[in-house]
C-alpha cells in the first residue's frame, strides 16, 4: 500500500474531537468546539497563505516551520479578540491539530 493510499480523509469533527482529547489535563473541557475550530481555521489561513494548499503543489513536500505557525496563529488569534487566549492554550490547540493531521499522513 503507497503513503497516498494510507491519507485518511480530514473530519472537522474529529479534528476537534480529537483536540479536546489531547489537551493537556489542566486545559480540558476550558474551550468550546468552536473555539477550538477558530484556531484550526487560523492554522489553514497560514497554509493557505505559504501556498501549501494549492492543488498543483499537491505531490509537493510540505514542510511546516512549526514557530512561523505558531506565531502567525497567535498575532492573528490577539488581533481578533475572539478569547482571550494565552499563547500556551494556542500552542496545545496547534500541536493537537498537527498531531491530528500526522495521524491521517496529511503531510508525508
Amino acid at each position: 500500500m503507497s503513503e497516498e493510499d494510507k491519507v485518511l480523509e480530514y473530519d472537522e469533527q474529529d479534528s476537534v474531537r480529537f483536540i479536546q482529547e489531547h489537551l493537556p489535563d489542566e486545559m480540558r473541557g476550558e474551550f468550546t468546539d468552536d473555539e477550538i475550530n477558530y484556531i484550526v481555521d487560523l492554522v489553514y489561513e497560514y497554509y493557505e497563505e505559504k501556498g501549501f494548499l494549492d492543488e498543483e503543489e499537491e505531490d509537493a513536500e510540505v514542510i511546516i516551520d512549526e514557530e512561523e505557525l505558531l506565531a502567525y496563529v497567535i498575532k492573528n488569534a490577539q488581533k481578533d479578540a475572539i478569547r482571550d487566549f494565552t499563547e500556551d492554550e494556542i500552542e496545545a490547540i496547534v500541536a493537537g491539530e498537527l498531531a491530528y493531521c500526522d495521524s491521517l499522513n496529511l503531510f508525508y
